[in-house]
């Protein structure tokens, strides 16, 4: 069914693996589409709560296929760089959390994707960088969660020198949540999806929500904002399941309603 990725379920997490390893999977339309096609699609699948992108091959991802920018026009070319950062856009209007698991080279659009995505698990061999100035190009994409992660100027000592750091010093900037010996990438992953996994899927959702409202409002408008937030999760199944679950000492049965 798809020619650049891979999907499987399993144990309520859907598993999205980019499968152009001979081309360091790069970016394409065809990967960029079925990428963004299947995250939706496993947004409003009742059997996942949670969402990982990985990656067959020796790096995780190298950014745009540089055969791609050739001879394109000025319109042509905003509708490819459109599809090329639509994760940006699809990733954070998901209800669900999209954990990135990387290793190798997570390069230009590859680096962007995990920058886009809510958590990121490294291995230790990982490099990342935002490289298109290495070719006369600039990475503007992968600048939108870039910035309002590390901020203003580490962003732009990033981008502007196209320089690549090592797994550790991602991880000191914000940029990922764990780094792990390679052979514990899959482990510390699914480690990570498991636990968000067992938790109420509406307040995940809310939680999600919330932090990414908050990157948009000034601080008392957003606080009253996530007063309603937990409010409306307070009148759930769910949440009233939760707390008699704790009371009584036993594991909840979420419904999701």
């Amino acid at each position: 069914m798809y020619k650049s990725i891979l999907v499987e379920k399993k144990d309520l997490i859907g598993i999205i693996t980019l499968n152009r390893p001979k081309q360091n999977n790069t970016f394409n339309v065809s990967l960029a589409t079925e990428l963004n096609e299947t995250l939706m699609k496993m947004d409003e699948d009742e059997n996942v709560r949670v969402v990982v992108i990985k990656a067959n091959g020796r790096n995780f991802s190298t950014g745009i296929a540089l055969e791609e920018f050739n001879g394109k026009s000025h319109k042509e070319y905003r509708e490819f760089l459109a599809l090329m950062d639509k994760h940006n856009h699809t990733i954070a209007y998901m209800k669900k959390p999209v954990i990135a698991s990387t290793h190798g080279y997570a390069l230009a659009n590859g680096a962007g994707l995990v920058f886009a995505s809510d958590l990121a698990v490294a291995s230790e061999d990982t490099k990342f960088g935002t490289t298109a100035i290495n070719v006369g190009l600039i990475c503007l994409g992968p600048a939108v969660p870039l910035v309002r992660t590390v901020g203003k100027k580490r962003a732009l000592e990033m981008i502007l020198t196209g320089e690549i750091i090592n797994a550790r010093k991602a991880e000191e900037y914000g940029l990922v949540n764990e780094v792990v010996p390679l052979d514990k990438l899959d482990e510390a992953t699914f480690e990570l999806a498991s636990t968000l996994a067992s938790k109420s899927p509406l307040a995940l959702q809310i939680g999600k929500t919330g932090v990414y409202k908050l990157q948009d409002v000034p601080y008392h408008q957003g606080a009253d904002y996530m007063t309603e937030l937990f409010a409306s999760l307070t009148s759930t199944e769910d949440a009233n399941e939760g707390v008699r679950a704790f009371m009584e000492k036993r594991k909840p049965l979420w419904k999701g309603k």
